[in-house]
């Protein structure tokens, strides 16, 4: 297909835990001579360095060191460039603790290193990092947690007022691995070169934000089936979307109940129509106040005014987005033994009890907000931690949660992996897109899709679809749903 094309990647993203990966390193460190691994690191490291450097040699390369195997891979690569002619200078910020065989590597290169006390110029270490061509981030390891330390903040506020790009090795130091949160000062990298497999704060906000550009360098991990984090890919997503076969027919395609709006709000039930139509099923039942709305801009819609129970057979529903206080229809709709996805007003009308007991798969949708209300927390605690709040959402209430934002995840009740969107963008964040959304997902839903997988594909192609949309100027709802067939065709393309 000719046209644009967003997020072509060979296969499946995986992230795992600290302690997987570590458990892994261990295997793999037992059947390899000593330091291998390090230098497999130290090399893809370099690699980064020097693609990003463009010439290496004359450059100023200045290496942010601490006491853990972070610092010797970045010493060791500093060895690297030092050798190819870069003028290296490595910072250590626990000279007694400095990875000794990476230290003596770069020293034999012909690099030097200082204390982070000592005095190299008027300007002294931050005025150092300042004028590289090229700041390494080796500060914290995987394991670190809470923030920077106190000395290391200074560097890293150098770091980001650098003419130069910043490396973060394997993570920007700072941030939380395992869950994506910041709870203090961090490096803000132009491009993180992690080693062996993503790791899950590469993937999340707010961590995501500082790692910049991710790049992976197989180190020759032996992984797990089942990783912590996963995020799909054009062939994944392209394996899930329905295709109609020749014997196919609206029915067998399914059909998708949409249950929104109301005289306040009818432009939520005509974009959550919108989306349906373009996700999969054969037809779209609409029930609700908004119906000549909907007819007058989508003629194709089967609607009813006799309510969820008398509309018609139906594979899947969608109830919710601007139904103000209809609490009557949410409560009819979750009474259906077909799937549901519950989004906006329907998350607030929704009693806890009645969705943990349904039988059907149930697929809920909130924002950040809606989240921390259902939660009883604030806000910012789940745009602080959102794996762990969507996490907990999926337990509590028995369902399947996508908590949409900067970064939208799905998780599963039962547990397993927890599922990333990496097609989203900023323009996305506009009235009515979250009503799409829930259109597009619940005709997946419809079209035979698992609550997981409707989920995810949903939020994929929905956010390809921002993409397209916008290509970097504002838009409306209205002109993501138009995108969604050009980004579907995208994906099987």
């Amino acid at each position: 297909m000719a046209g644009r094309s967003y997020g072509k990647l060979d296969r499946m993203r995986s992230a795992y835990s600290v302690e997987t990966v570590r458990t892994a390193e261990r295997e793999l460190m037992a059947r390899l001579p000593e330091g291998a691994l390090m230098q497999r690191a130290a090399a893809g490291l370099a690699a980064a360095c020097a693609d990003l450097l463009g010439r290496v040699y004359g450059s100023r390369v200045v290496l942010l060191v601490g006491s853990g195997d972070n610092g010797g891979d970045a010493l060791f690569a500093g060895a690297r460039l030092a050798r190819r002619g870069a003028g290296v200078t490595a910072v250590l910020l626990a000279p007694e603790r400095a990875h000794a065989a990476g230290l003596a590597a770069l020293r034999r290169a012909g690099g030097r290193a200082v204390g982070v006390g000592e005095a190299v110029g008027a300007g002294g270490v931050e005025e150092l990092v300042e004028r590289a061509d090229l700041v390494v981030d080796g500060i914290v390891g995987i394991g670190g947690k809470g923030g920077l330390r106190p000395d290391a903040v200074p560097l890293a506020a150098a770091a980001e007022r650098s003419r130069g790009a910043v490396v973060a090795v394997d993570l920007p130091s700072g941030v939380d691995v395992d869950t994506g949160e910041v709870r203090g000062a961090a490096v803000r990298a132009d491009l993180t070169v992690t080693f062996g497999t993503h790791k899950p704060g590469l993937l999340i906000d707010p961590a995501r934000e500082y790692a910049g550009s991710v790049r992976l360098v197989d180190i020759g991990l032996e992984l797990p089936v089942e990783p912590e984090l996963e995020a799909l890919q054009h062939v994944d997503v392209a394996r899930l979307l329905p295709v109609p076969r020749a014997e196919s027919d609206k029915y067998r395609r399914g059909v998708v109940g949409i249950a929104a709006g109301s005289a306040r709000y009818p432009g939520a039930a005509v974009l959550a129509v919108a989306g349906a139509l373009r996700g999969g099923a054969g037809a779209v039942r609409y029930v609700g106040p908004a119906a000549d709305a909907v007819i007058a801009r989508f003629p194709e819609t089967l609607v009813s005014d006799q309510g969820p129970k008398h509309a018609g057979r139906v594979q899947a529903w969608v109830v919710g987005p601007g139904a103000g206080d209809d609490a009557a229809t949410v409560g009819e709709v979750l009474a259906a033994e077909v799937p549901v996805l519950i989004d906006a007003d329907g998350l607030r009308l929704a009693d806890a009890g009645v969705v943990r007991g349904r039988r059907a798969p149930t697929l809920m949708t909130p924002h950040a907000g809606e989240a921390a209300a259902l939660l009883g927390v604030e806000r910012g605690e789940v745009e602080g931690a959102r794996l762990a709040a969507v996490r907990e959402l999926a337990g509590r209430y028995g369902a399947t949660v996508l908590l949409k934002g900067s970064t939208t995840l799905v998780a599963d009740s039962g547990g397993g992996a927890v599922r990333v969107n990496p097609t989203g963008t900023s323009w996305l964040a506009t009235a009515g897109s979250g009503d799409v959304l829930s259109g597009l997902a619940g005709s997946l839903l419809a079209a035979g899709l698992s609550a997981v997988d409707a989920g995810s594909a949903g939020a994929y192609v929905h956010g390809l679809a921002g993409r397209l949309a916008a290509e970097g100027a504002p838009v409306g709802a209205h002109d993501v749903a138009a995108a969604i067939p050009e980004a579907w065709r995208n994906v099987l393309g």
